[in-house]
């Protein structure tokens, strides 16, 4: 799930980024932040955590459950193909001016 806040005195928005899992451990990989995993907080069934995005652009990301499998959000924007054969997830920040 993605939840996004638009910041207008910043020009950005606040995405928590939320995947439901009962994995030990689940990292947002995303293009946003050169691809560096950043570990999610795990509680009650879902992992989440929240980025700060640039508004009036797109984002690549996927999210890496225990150290081994990609998995897609099922609420992304959209999807594009990578050079891995598979898809990457998109988050869209385009601002509401």
């Amino acid at each position: 799930m993605l939840k996004k806040k638009y910041f207008k005195t910043k020009d950005e928005y606040e995405v928590t980024f939320e995947l439901a899992s009962d994995a030990d451990t689940v990292a947002l990989v995303c293009e946003a932040n050169d691809w560096e995993p950043i570990h999610m907080k795990k509680g009650k069934g879902k992992f989440t955590t929240k980025l700060r995005l640039p508004a009036n652009g797109s984002y690549q990301y996927r999210y890496l459950v225990n150290h081994t499998d990609w998995v897609n959000d099922e609420a992304a924007d959209m999807y594009v193909p990578n050079e891995h054969g598979t898809t990457n997830s998109v988050v869209e920040t385009f601002s509401v001016n």
